[in-house]
């Protein structure tokens, strides 16, 4: 189980249940789906696993060639894929993981049989006849104040990404699991997501796929979800009540539903 232990794998459920995979966002760990994941274990083999870099994953396995770029992780997925036998899988991604599963599924076709994409980007940065939230300078500016202090990038910028105003524990945790990530990896994953573009994989999409676009979110905003949407043949957008980009932790039984409704 060498790759399950690298990724700090944990498998709970049904044994003869269909796979399904939930990977986290950055600055993230498994413990971000713990209001989601176990509403599927009745009838799914559930499987949590960390990003190298998080959690509790074993950081030596970090290699600065390999992970810096999406197909990396993407790699990550489809080895652990591999070592426990999971075929026709359930992926449900969170933030960047959306685009790392979009990646996995093309690349291994039958590993993954659904996607999940929970408020994806295949592109943070605006580009002509695109909008993804950001100018480049935005992004420029925000990866230099993450290389210079990455606490108090952490401390500012986790709660403008949950939302939840009204509700600031939710922004405290998130803060705490940035906090909790090892800073000189966070800052080159970070530099993976927020400068990738991943829009023309979306077109070689062809397993179902849900979009779960969250309301007033800072990070992949309305607009990107219509384009993911779009981009994908034959996918479902489900615009969801939930506001900021975490509704696995801001709105655990709304996602659940919708999840549920698809699978």
């Amino acid at each position: 189980m060498r790759v399950a232990q690298r990724h700090n794998a944990a498998v709970s459920g049904r044994a003869d249940g269909r796979p399904m995979l939930f990977a986290h966002g950055f600055g993230c760990d498994q413990e971000m789906w713990r209001f989601v994941a176990p509403a599927f274990e009745h009838d799914h083999r559930v499987i949590l696993f960390d990003h190298v870099g998080a959690g509790g994953s074993d950081l030596s396995a970090y290699d600065a060639e390999r992970h810096g770029s999406l197909d990396g992780y993407a790699e990550d997925v489809l080895e652990l894929c591999r070592e426990l036998d999971v075929a026709d899988a359930v992926f449900v991604g969170h933030s960047v993981s959306s685009m790392i599963g979009v990646v996995a599924s093309i690349r291994e076709p039958g590993r993954i049989g659904k996607l999940v994409l929970v408020g994806p980007s295949p592109r943070y940065i605006d580009d002509e006849g695109y909008v993804g939230g950001f100018t480049r300078p935005d992004i420029e500016e925000l990866l230099g104040s993450l290389d210079s202090n990455f606490l108090g990038w952490s401390s500012a910028m986790a709660p403008v990404i949950m939302g939840n105003a009204d509700r600031p524990e939710l922004g405290d945790e998130l803060t705490n699991s940035f906090c909790r990530t090892d800073p000189d990896i966070a800052a080159r994953f970070a530099r993976v997501t927020f400068l990738s573009d991943n829009r023309a994989d979306l077109a070689r999409v062809d397993v179902p796929t849900l979009v779960l676009q969250c309301s007033a979110d800072a990070i992949a905003p309305d607009a990107v979800g219509e384009y993911v949407h779009r981009g994908i043949a034959g996918s479902t957008l489900v615009r969801m009540a939930a506001t900021g980009h975490c509704p696995n932790l801001s709105a655990p039984d709304e996602t659940i539903a919708a999840i549920r409704a698809f699978v």
